[in-house]
């Protein structure tokens, strides 16, 4: 039975767009759809590679984007009839529609954060008469986690780590197939960390320049998140991620 794995973090297309529009730099109200759809289908192509369900509205994106590029392909025509006919020529942007729906995405996306904020600064609070807590008061300083990367950041890491893999490959040689498990990697690459008793870097963990070693350790690095048995950090954005083992009684 080959290994499935659903990730939770694909809120949905509009999601991976505003990520791209951040990641680039780019301005919403003037997107260039040429590089944003080649980069949207790259994501595509990356979870396709690593066997993960792509949800239909991913690819129902992916064909409006594909749309909207050849819309602004076509050649405009030079003869209009007056002056009022060209302003609303100009003013036909096949962006428009798109550029709407992520404003307003990200307008909703925005309110949830700062509602999700909200709760737990209201978690913190609690309302009690006073009691007399001496008999329980022990020094303990607890240990807080915050993971700051996100699941795209991972993608981004791993479509580098494909293209490095990829030019270091010798020219012609004869592979053999290895089998190997997500259980057993997981294991693998836990006790690499401990052992190591420190942070190491994301690159360092494929040893191996084949391409299944590569999606299986990939695929567990991601279970490991999963299961916060292992943390990762990323300093600056396009920085190194590093991957660290959660120390026991940390969570």
């Amino acid at each position: 039975m080959p290994y499935q794995v659903k990730i939770d973090a694909f809120e949905g297309p509009l999601d991976l767009l505003l990520h791209l529009i951040n990641r680039l730099e780019i301005d919403i109200y003037d997107i260039p759809v040429a590089e944003i759809t080649e980069q949207y289908l790259l994501y595509i192509q990356t979870m396709n590679e690593l066997q993960l369900d792509v949800a239909s509205e991913f690819l129902v994106m992916a064909a409006t984007l594909l749309a909207i590029k050849s819309k602004m392909l076509l050649p405009k025509h030079e003869e209009v009839l007056d002056e009022e006919e060209s302003e609303m020529a100009y003013e036909d942007d096949p962006r428009d529609e798109l550029v709407e729906r992520l404003i307003e995405y990200r307008k909703y996306k925005e309110a949830a954060h700062d509602l999700k904020n909200l709760e737990e600064e209201r978690g913190l609070m609690y309302t009690k008469p006073p009691s007399d807590l001496s008999d329980f008061t022990k020094e303990s300083t607890p240990v807080e986690t915050e993971l700051n990367v996100s699941l795209y950041d991972m993608l981004a890491a791993f479509q580098k780590l494909l293209r490095r893999k990829k030019l270091q490959r010798p020219m012609a040689t004869k592979i053999a197939r290895q089998e190997i498990s997500i259980e057993r990697r997981m294991t693998e690459i836990l006790t690499e960390l401990h052992q190591l008793k420190g942070r190491k870097n994301f690159n360092d963990l494929f040893p191996s320049a084949a391409k299944e070693h590569i999606v299986v350790t990939f695929l567990a690095i991601l279970e490991l998140i999963k299961r916060k048995a292992i943390d990762v950090e990323q300093k600056e954005n396009f920085g190194d991620i590093f991957v660290e083992a959660v120390k026991e009684g940390a969570n």
